[in-house]
């Protein structure tokens, strides 16, 4: 049987949200544009939509939110923007890359980074210079580090002692964020806005950073059994990632305001920030005396895409069926902007600043 279906024609549009070309003669700041480009098509349409979600999250007194970094965004130089955000009590938690906070130690103790010169990667090495793709980080910046931590290594982890529990990233963090504090009253960085905030920073993937590697190492020259025969003893920290996870899962349930997420790129921390509610579900499903508990608004800055199959290209729709967010259809608000954030970060931040100091007026 052959079915015939009429097409409904709209001559007006009438019922549908228009859309708006951007006028420059009427744009004066960064708040401005956001708002025009929330009235266009594709990246641009989500990255205003994603500057009215986090102007509503960073207003919202109720919310507990969490931001999850990944990616070189030190070394691109965007750390103040994340210190920007903590200082004005935008955020409540972070979850980072080792390697983040790692090179971010550099901005915290007067050091700095450098464009590349256009050298091969070899003489680069023998010259003591580390190449991220178009920026170097000094060697020496890698052994002031190291020396710090060595020369401290008692103070950053009590739990040598014997008697005190074992260490997690988020106090070994808070620690060290006192002592740059204390070493650089005057400099700005994320470790030493957290600690000043009281802010709590996890580092899952810890042993994934050049910084971890530094504390091992003080470990092994204060091993004599080490010294006198390399790799024959277990010698470790005493660290526990276990004591982040019960922690962070203690600070998220017993907020009793919404939950909300912003995320630079992906990895660890992304996933490692959002598989805590599946754990409050997982906890309610057994029987436990807990109740299920779901992110209800997001923004993701991260150029890949969720074809292939990652946990970084992960959308937040998809997120839904894992138990982590509320679906829009049930008040979810999200923002996906696929791009760069270094292309894009200082540009929503600081559109989202002036619309709040816009409002407080």
């Amino acid at each position: 049987m052959e079915i015939k279906r009429e097409r409904t024609t709209f001559t007006t549009g009438e019922g549908l949200e228009p859309l708006e070309p951007i006028d420059l003669n009427k744009i004066s700041d960064f708040d401005e544009a956001l708002a025009a480009m929330e009235k266009t098509s594709f990246s641009g349409r989500q990255l205003g939509e994603a500057a009215g979600i986090l102007t509503d999250v960073f207003t919202d007194p109720n919310d507990f939110t969490v931001l999850t970094l990944s990616g070189a965004m030190s070394v691109a130089k965007q750390g103040l923007i994340f210190c920007e955000l903590i200082d004005r009590g935008y955020v409540d938690a972070i979850v980072s890359t080792g390697a983040l906070v790692t090179h971010g130690l550099t901005e915290g103790m007067k050091g700095t980074h450098f464009k590349a010169p256009k050298k091969d990667d070899t003489t680069l090495y023998e010259e003591g210079m580390c190449r991220v793709y178009d920026t170097v980080e000094l060697e020496v910046s890698f052994e002031h580090t190291q020396k710090t931590i060595a020369k401290y290594y008692e103070r950053l982890i009590p739990a040598l002692d014997g008697k005190t529990p074992p260490t997690g990233s988020a106090e070994f963090f808070r620690r060290l964020g006192e002592l740059l504090t204390e070493l650089y009253p005057q400099q700005r960085g994320l470790l030493a806005s957290a600690y000043r905030a009281n802010i709590p920073l996890y580092v899952p993937a810890f042993t994934d950073s050049e910084l971890s590697l530094d504390i091992l190492m003080k470990a092994l020259r204060s091993s004599d059994n080490f010294m006198k025969k390399p790799f024959t003893d277990m010698i470790v920290p005493p660290f526990n990632t276990f004591v982040d996870v019960f922690d962070f899962a203690r600070r998220v349930y017993n907020h009793k305001g919404s939950l909300s997420i912003f995320t630079i790129g992906g990895g660890v921390p992304r996933n490692w920030g959002q598989q805590i509610t599946p754990f409050f579900d997982i906890m309610y499903l057994e029987g436990l005396p807990v109740e299920p508990k779901k992110y209800s608004r997001g923004v993701r800055i991260c150029p890949e895409p969720d074809h292939w199959g990652g946990l970084s290209g992960c959308s937040y729709r998809e997120g839904i069926s894992w138990a982590k967010f509320v679906p829009e259809s049930e008040g979810g608000r999200y923002a996906e902007v696929r791009d760069d954030a270094t292309s894009v970060l200082a540009f929503l931040i600081k559109g989202v600043i002036q619309r709040i100091e816009k409002r407080a007026r």
